[in-house]
């Protein structure tokens, strides 16, 4: 054959003897010593240039991908506790840090496997600064003593791994990043410097994702800070373990319990309503003490609220009932009682009422929530919005703008108006939202049944609500029946629900009680 003929036979159609009489293609020609190698490389865009050709790598998305089967099984357990406490994963906090670390965590390796193929340096970077702020996150969690004791190993747990993915992630990119040098240089000649635009798009998607990771760990970090500057705020009572040993229930008594005659004074004992006892009903009762109105009383948080721990999920009134006998046992805390409860709080006094009768004095009721009226509070659509605003609760969206430009402190977060922003409050109506209009509507029909009659009983409501609610009008009436012993029932007119908020309701509600004790 003359040379115009050689020269006319394309390269891929030649015989390669030492491979045989089959012609290479994009297989056999990856092989390195194969006749004149040296000459025929590659075209840098032919899909055989590729960092999954090494072992090594493959390996690497094989890991990556196990660690994301992990993630998501314990981001699901997390999912579901919120719901359904799983054995085992109860947290004293709301656990929404936990869900939050892990969800973190699963985005972190859902990019790294979407953009396994196209390392980048700026997303390096950007994983070095969310690795070290995990670090300092997780010396946060760990040294700070209420942190460590909310989060427990759940949290703990949540957050180093967290770290250590973050830290994995870098080290594939890195890793990748080596391997596509390797074959670039070993099949095209030189590494490749440019990028096509689908690679500079995903180089592009990755950024973004991964500055939307800094910054949302950035501002859980300064929630973490937040919390732990609220640390330093004692509960004024005292903390009571409960269920088994599972929380603590914060109680708290002012007063003695005998006057002057050595006899057992009356104890009013508060229950709050939408809001912790200590934001508003505290300061009424001191000043019912001043006033003389009352000699003593107690409250308890309920569970999830201010100083209290959350409790496993579900948590009915029953259950709450329960904690709150047990801690008033231990204690030594027996009575007789006056019950002053406002709003939803009404319904757990009244379970109270019906299973300690014999200790209970009078029952007060403030703008009362009817059994029959449950149904809003226990919507769907109202729990999956607490759930969602507990999954972003770490953010601190509300509450780090709220200590940086408004000045709100950290009672303010406890049990103040600040409170309704934090993971535990939010984690506590989520409770009771699931079970409201089953388990606790159940607890509170039971009640009814078996409340005794003679009990001494005042209902005070709201007179806005009155007006604008026929409704609420006529399930108010009926709660003036729940005994046959009715001693008044108070419209405050110019009175919001938290009667208490207005000079004739506290006289009101003062007066009431100096009554019945």
């Amino acid at each position: 054959m003359d040379d115009e003929d050689d020269q006319d036979i394309r390269p891929e159609d030649r015989i390669d003897n030492v491979e045989g009489e089959r012609p290479p293609d994009e297989y056999t020609r990856l092989l390195p010593n194969r006749v004149n190698s040296n000459r025929d490389f590659l075209a840098p865009d032919d899909p055989a240039v590729s960092p999954y050709n090494l072992f090594s790598i493959r390996m690497l998305r094989y890991l990556t991908l196990f660690f994301t089967a992990l993630t998501f099984l314990w981001w699901v357990i997390l999912l579901v506790s919120a719901f359904a406490t799983a054995p085992g994963f109860h947290t004293k906090g709301s656990g929404f840090f936990a869900f939050g670390y892990t969800s973190l965590t699963l985005s972190n390796m859902f990019f790294t496997l979407l953009f396994f193929g196209v390392p980048s340096k700026a997303v390096r970077i950007l994983g070095i600064v969310i690795a070290a702020i995990l670090a300092l996150d997780t010396i946060l969690l760990a040294s700070v003593q209420k942190t460590r004791y909310e989060e427990g190993w759940v949290g703990i747990v949540s957050v180093i791994w967290a770290l250590l993915m973050s830290v994995w992630a870098v080290i594939v990119d890195r890793t990748v990043k080596w391997g596509k040098e390797e074959e670039e240089e070993r099949l095209t000649g030189r590494p490749e410097t440019r990028k096509s635009l689908s690679e500079w798009l995903e180089v592009l998607l990755s950024t973004i994702g991964y500055s939307v990771m800094v910054l949302a760990v950035v501002l859980i970090t300064l929630s973490i800070i937040l919390r732990a500057l609220d640390a330093r705020v004692a509960p004024p009572g005292k903390l009571y373990w409960v269920d088994d040993d599972k929380y603590r229930i914060h109680l708290y008594c002012h007063g003695n319990k005998t006057d002057e005659n050595g006899k057992s004074v009356t104890t009013v004992l508060f229950e709050g309503g939408e809001w912790p006892v200590e934001y508003g009903l505290w300061d009424f009762a001191d000043n019912a003490v001043k006033n003389g109105s009352i000699s003593r009383y107690c409250f308890a948080d309920r569970p999830g609220l201010a100083w209290s721990d959350t409790a496993p999920s579900p948590s009915s009134a029953g259950f709450v009932v329960d904690a709150l006998s047990e801690a008033l046992a231990k204690a030594g805390e027996g009575g007789p009682w006056v019950l002053a409860s406002a709003g939803i709080g009404s319904l757990y006094s009244r379970v109270f009422s019906a299973r300690h009768s014999h200790d209970v004095r009078g029952l007060l009721l403030i703008d009362p929530l009817h059994e029959d009226l449950l149904g809003p509070g226990a919507a769907p659509g109202r729990g999956f919005w607490l759930w969602l605003r507990g999954a972003i609760s770490p953010l601190g969206l509300d509450r780090i703008p709220g200590a940086l430009f408004r000045g709100r402190s950290s009672r303010d977060r406890i049990y103040g108006r600040s409170s309704p922003q934090t993971g535990k409050f939010i984690f506590a109506k989520l409770q009771e939202s699931l079970v409201l209009n089953s388990f606790t509507k159940r607890d509170v029909d039971s009640s009814r049944q078996i409340q005794e009659k003679d009990t001494p009983l005042a209902v005070i409501s709201s007179g806005i609500k009155i007006k604008n609610d026929d409704n609420w009008a006529s399930k108010q009436k009926d709660l003036t029946g729940l005994t046959d012993k009715l001693l008044h029932w108070d419209i405050v007119d110019e009175a919001p629900h938290e009667v208490w908020r207005t000079l004739e309701g506290r006289e009101k509600i003062e007066k009431r009680l100096k009554k019945m004790v």
